[in-house]
């Protein structure tokens, strides 16, 4: 069974973005993280949205290529120039072994079950050089409650579940961890730092995390 669905939802979403929304400006912490990169580096954003990271890196001289499985995103990020746009697949990525030297996916692992996550992470750490970084977030299982006290859900799989919550990207497949998993899950890699954050919504528990491939 097909578990990383959730694209369908967001290709609805970009197809119907407007100005202003939090979707288009990027997070301090990709800034911040972008500023200790060396000029030029080659940087793949996986699962890049409408651009708003890809699109900043890229204005500041990072050599950027925006992955996405919802080609509305890709389509508005092609509008602005300046960045390669690739519709495909996280799990198998159509790049050659160390095209890479880091990686950003914000939001966008966790979309499927544990067996999706471990081709994701794999994949990730195959275009990645020695060396480079990946920086990212998943879903922390301090959250699951918080979901589980406003929708009926389903465990689709080891850690992974899907929510009665019609017009959300909730209906698809999410993946939690706790943090003894989450490093479980990234072999080959070297953890740099890892925060369990809340979000702007009560309950939004999010690992935030950097990795280094070794």
């Amino acid at each position: 069974m097909k578990t990383d669905t959730a694209d369908r939802h967001w290709n609805n979403e970009w197809a119907g973005i407007e100005a202003g929304s939090k979707w288009l400006v990027p997070e301090e912490d990709v800034i911040a993280w972008a500023g200790g990169l060396a000029p030029g580096a080659r940087i793949l954003d996986l699962g890049a949205g409408v651009g708003r990271h890809a699109l900043w890196l890229a204005a500041q001289g990072f050599t950027v290529t925006a992955l996405d499985a919802a080609a509305e995103g890709l389509a508005e990020i092609a509008r602005h120039g300046g960045v390669e746009t690739v519709e495909g697949r996280m799990d198998a990525l159509p790049f050659a072994d160390g095209a890479f030297d880091h990686v950003l996916s914000w939001n966008v692992i966790y979309h499927g079950n544990e067996d999706v996550v471990l081709r994701t992470v794999s994949e990730i750490r195959r275009v990645l050089r020695p060396g480079g970084t990946y920086l990212g977030t998943m879903l922390s299982k301090r959250r699951l409650p918080h979901e589980q006290g406003k929708y009926a859900g389903q465990e689709i799989g080891r850690n992974a579940w899907t929510f009665d919550a019609p017009g959300t990207d909730k209906i698809h497949p999410h993946y939690f961890c706790n943090a003894a998993e989450l490093i479980g899950l990234f072999q080959g890699f070297e953890l740099r730092a890892l925060e369990d954050r809340e979000h702007e919504t009560p309950g939004s528990w999010h690992w935030h995390l950097t990795m280094e491939r070794l």
